[in-house]
């Protein structure tokens, strides 16, 4: 099939690459002039000339995004060179809370339940007992439940240390809105899932350089050395259906995946004439959440790469030194952002005074749809919208949050998806 693909973030790439080793003829296209999407590199200048290249936003991964991992290494990344593989730990810099050891689940959650630094031993039987009755219900729960609602037993002390921030960072949404069915998904899988290749499905995986190397620079080399296109500063206006297949600015195609953002994909599906409206309806519901980075630089070096917060609008700051980048430099995470980027910028700023850290901001980034609000009851949009029409992102229907393993597996879901013209042709005739 001649395949059109919408978009060049980590979904539209995972798309082509997969399209692409199927045998597809394949060509993407990307509105900017930069790959990766809402998971893209960032050119950075100090105060003293020097430059780094960083992120749109500080990015963490998983051991268990298995899909993301496996097609890093199919387009000749090797995960283990660009990824700080460190056990999950959520530490304060004062040496509170959880860190876990790097043994087989369930092993390693227990130890460092038992062994976490600031909790009393009735915080941590709350937080054992609750993690046995979930693991009993196979993680299943009332799908209308908050977390918050989950946990309305666990002790406060856990509450607050470990499920608010945990509960914010995968699904970028407060405990008290953020869906518990999801919630425990994550939890069954990042907590309790297998190890694969060595690495357990807990462990945090921080990018060692900037994202574009980590996996889009890659893509799209391994693309074009197949014969497929990527054509940048491609931003789609028409898309309509033109027989047993589809027509893209002029272009004739067999299909069409669409994985754009959101409210771009919702443009071009409105705009094609196509019948769609539950999968409109859908898109249309979504409400978004943003995510602020502030990078500044001066203070202590850290002990570990990364250190949960508290008192403040950041949950986590991450020492850029311990990922072979600039010593000094820091990146302050503000998930479910809420404010401009100054006003930001100088709530961090202020909270990192209070632990005595005297910075100075270098720049603030703010994605102000970087997910979708992941709310209970949520019915998000489906992956196929028409016929030879499709659409894969981290907001399409899917057991995940908006996360890279949610985008990439929504794309290769959807590239299994395909059916040749002749096959859906003969399909409606039976």
């Amino acid at each position: 099939m001649k395949l059109a693909v919408v978009g060049a973030g980590w979904a539209g790439l995972a798309a082509a690459v997969r399209a692409a080793r199927d045998g597809h003829q394949v060509v993407v296209y990307e509105s900017t002039r930069q790959l990766g999407g809402r998971a893209r590199s960032l050119a950075l200048t100090r105060g003293n000339g020097d430059t780094a290249l960083l992120d749109n936003g500080q990015h963490i991964m998983i051991g268990a995004y298995s899909e993301t991992l496996a097609l890093m290494g199919e387009v000749g990344v090797v995960p283990r060179e660009v990824l700080h593989r460190l056990p999950l730990t959520l530490r304060f810099p004062d040496g509170r809370g959880l860190a876990l050891p790097a043994w087989p689940a369930p092993f390693d959650a227990a130890w460092g339940i038992l062994t976490a630094r600031g909790w009393s031993w009735g915080d941590k039987f709350s937080l054992l007992r609750h993690a046995t009755s979930w693991q009993l219900r196979r993680f299943h729960c009332d799908e209308r439940s908050t977390v918050a609602q989950l946990c309305r037993d666990l002790s406060p002390v856990v509450m607050r240390e470990l499920v608010e921030p945990l509960c914010v960072a995968a699904l970028n949404t407060s405990a008290d809105r953020a869906s518990a069915t999801v919630f425990l998904r994550v939890l069954r899988d990042g907590l309790f899932g297998p190890a694969r290749d060595g690495w357990g499905a807990s462990n945090l995986l921080i990018p060692r350089l900037d994202l574009g190397q980590v996996f889009p620079e890659a893509a799209a080399a391994w693309l074009q050395a197949r014969g497929a296109q990527v054509r940048l500063g491609a931003r789609v206006q028409s898309l309509r259906r033109e027989g047993a297949g589809w027509n893209v600015d002029g272009e004739p195609f067999d299909a069409v995946l669409l994985a754009c953002p959101a409210w771009e994909s919702e443009r071009l599906v409105a705009q094609s004439g196509v019948d769609a409206p539950r999968w409109l309806s859908a898109v249309g519901g979504l409400t978004h959440e943003a995510i602020a980075t502030v990078y500044a630089e001066g203070g202590p070096a850290l002990p570990l790469p990364m250190l949960a917060l508290e008192s403040g609008p950041a949950q986590f700051v991450f020492d850029r030194a311990h990922l072979g980048g600039l010593a000094g430099v820091f990146a302050f995470v503000v998930s479910a952002s809420e404010g401009d980027a100054q006003s930001i910028e100088q709530r961090v700023l202020a909270q990192a005074a209070s632990l005595g850290w005297t910075l100075r901001p270098l720049k603030t980034v703010i994605e102000k749809r970087a997910t979708f609000a992941c709310l209970p009851g949520l019915r998000r949009p489906a992956i196929e919208v028409a016929d030879g029409l499709l659409a894969c992102g981290d907001y399409v229907e899917g057991p995940y949050p908006a996360t890279i393993e949610g985008a990439v597996r929504s794309a290769i879901a959807a590239v299994d998806r395909l059916k040749r013209p002749a096959t859906r042709t003969a399909a409606k005739a039976t």
